[in-house]
């Protein structure tokens, strides 16, 4: 049956069994209850799901396509791995865009736009306290992504979220090896901390902050750990090291 909503009477449509499958997959990815580079047997899938394969089947579709699964002609399909390389790529893209966002954010025009920010801030505190590990990633990605949007700047915007998949895949990896070293509400404070700096509106403190949170948010031993690294990726891994 279709849903009504009483308040503005646009019909709502429920979602289908294979994007509530589509959806429970992503959550188990960036929680990491199934690993980078982890076989997705079906038959586990649909008895932990309880959906049958035909919209299993289109939900891996689904997530094939966003790059969060690969999928093997006589393998079947995989959650994506990351390589050193592909590390490499997506944090230093990544802090390119936000540097490049505060640099032409501060001194920001329109004050308003902190309140995304806030708002952001907040949903991922409460994320962080509902002990929601999925949500928070996917919270702490759209607080990054105000952050950016700071800069009034669209088409810079929409590039950092061209980038969301790949950058929580980053976060799920790195999440699994902080848990020891970081709660999910100790890093909600250093994004609380971040911010503040950012609204003080000093260019270079910004600037520094942002180098500073990127620094120390990834931990060495995860990339170690993966394969495929290049000159570039062991160059820039070298030189994490040494701001360590």
């Amino acid at each position: 049956m279709t849903a009504v909503d009483s308040g503005d009477r646009r019909i709502v449509v429920p979602p289908s069994m294979a994007e509530l499958a589509a959806d429970a997959l992503r959550g188990m990815i960036f929680s990491g209850e199934l690993k980078l580079g982890e076989r997705l047997v079906e038959a586990r899938l649909t008895e932990r799901l309880g959906v049958s394969r035909p919209p299993l089947r289109e939900a891996l579709q689904a997530l094939s396509h966003e790059g969060l699964v690969v999928t093997h002609s006589r393998r079947g399909a995989t959650v994506r791995s990351l390589t050193r390389h592909d590390v490499f790529e997506i944090v230093t893209l990544r802090e390119e865009l936000e540097s490049f966002a505060v640099q032409l954010a501060l001194p920001v025009r329109s004050p308003a736009r902190f309140e995304r920010c806030r708002a952001a801030l907040r949903d991922f505190e409460e994320a962080g306290r509902a002990g929601d590990e999925t949500r928070f990633m996917q919270r702490k990605f759209e607080f990054h992504l105000a952050v950016v949007a700071l800069a009034g700047h669209s088409r810079l915007t929409e590039a950092y979220r061209a980038l969301s998949f790949q950058m929580l895949l980053c976060f799920a990896l790195n999440r699994a090896a902080r848990r020891d070293v970081e709660t999910l509400l100790d890093n909600v404070e250093r994004h609380r901390e971040l911010l503040a700096v950012i609204e003080a509106g000093d260019p270079a403190q910004a600037q520094r902050a942002l180098a500073e949170h990127g620094h120390a948010s990834f931990l060495l031993d995860v990339i170690d750990q993966l394969e495929g690294g290049t000159p570039e990726s062991e160059e820039w891994l070298a030189a994490r090291r040494e701001r360590r």
